[in-house]
């Protein structure tokens, strides 16, 4: 009986000396084999591996994978920095890490938790030194050719992966600034002082669009000016030559027929003058009168009755254009 309670308790301890002996490493870890404490070798290579049993070795497990920092942390509160310009401004960022020499890792931070600690002190000190050496406007600015922010993030990554490798180990893999703002306590009065610089600004460019305005209006009074005095000089010239041809054609006419073009034109004139509207005070004997005066002459004596001759002249005279007065 006690033979077979010997066995098995030695069956059970050989079993966890065994099992103790063997280790699993998965794809997404590191593993470092210490003996009483001290570093033997690092395993990177996922499966089924082997040590002494414990106490006398461990395995110290560490995440392989792409592991990001946000600074500030949830809960902490936010941390200033000072541009050169003297702004005081908070930043919110991310650092993207991994664990590049697991050794080296383990003998200088150890964990997670203090490696990001020591990575978080390194990262703020950069960020304000570089923060330090430019304005605000080369961070936030509607200006492109002013701003500097990829060139910033990559500065201030590229000093970080340098220091983070030498010292713990780790490859930064990369840095961004998520975001940028004022302190709480002095919000209000930098967004006043951003509402005065566009209000004066949109004056600006308001004064200058009148003054833009006020020329073109100025422009375009000029030319309008011109253009009629142009038309206006070249309707006079076509006027000009259209009375001289005028006076030509009647002209050319006159000499044809001067008592025919005479009669023409003094017809022409009773037509416009003598009209039922209108009074004339003329003497009988008038020159304006003188073909009035002389019907009998031009109709012929058998057109006009025996005792009417006298009367002719009025009857015509008040029948076709309105009473004559002597």
């Amino acid at each position: 009986m006690k033979g077979n309670l010997v066995i098995g308790i030695a069956a059970v301890a050989l079993a966890l000396i065994v099992w103790s002996t063997l280790f699993t490493v998965h794809e997404t870890e590191y593993a470092i084999v210490t003996r009483f404490g001290d570093p033997q070798r690092v395993i990177d290579q996922p499966g089924l591996h082997l040590k002494l049993p414990w106490p006398i070795d461990s395995a110290v497990y560490f995440d392989r994978r792409l592991l990001v920092l946000d600074k500030p942390a949830p809960g902490e509160p936010p941390k200033e920095y000072l541009t050169l310009d003297k702004k005081n401004i908070e930043v919110a960022s991310y650092t993207c890490w991994k664990i590049e020499d697991p050794l080296q890792f383990l003998e200088t931070v150890g964990t997670r938790a203090d490696a990001e600690a020591a990575l978080g002190d390194v990262v703020a000190a950069e960020l304000g030194k570089i923060l330090g050496r430019n304005e605000l406007a080369n961070l936030l600015s509607i200006e492109t050719a002013a701003l500097r922010l990829d060139e910033i993030m990559g500065e201030i990554r590229d000093t970080c992966r340098a220091v983070a490798a030498d010292e713990y180990g780790i490859e930064i893999v990369d840095f961004r600034i998520k975001r940028v703002n004022f302190p709480e306590q002095n919000r209000a009065s930098v967004f006043d002082r951003m509402r005065a610089e566009r209000k004066r600004i949109a004056t600006r460019y308001r004064s200058e669009g009148s003054e833009e305005a006020s020329k073109i209006r100025s422009d375009a009074d000029k030319k309008r000016r011109e253009i009629l005095a142009t038309a206006t000089r070249q309707a006079e010239e076509i006027t000009g030559r259209a009375e001289a041809e005028a006076t030509r054609i009647y002209a050319e006419a006159f000499g044809q027929d001067p008592e025919f073009y005479e009669f023409l034109r003094t017809i022409d004139s009773y037509k416009k003058a003598l009209t039922r509207e209108t009074t004339i005070i003329l003497r009988s004997d008038s020159p304006y009168l003188r073909l009035l005066n002389s019907i009998d002459a031009i109709l012929g004596p058998a057109a006009t009755p025996p005792g009417k001759a006298a009367t002719a002249e009025a009857d015509a005279t008040e029948g076709a254009h309105g009473p004559v007065t002597e």
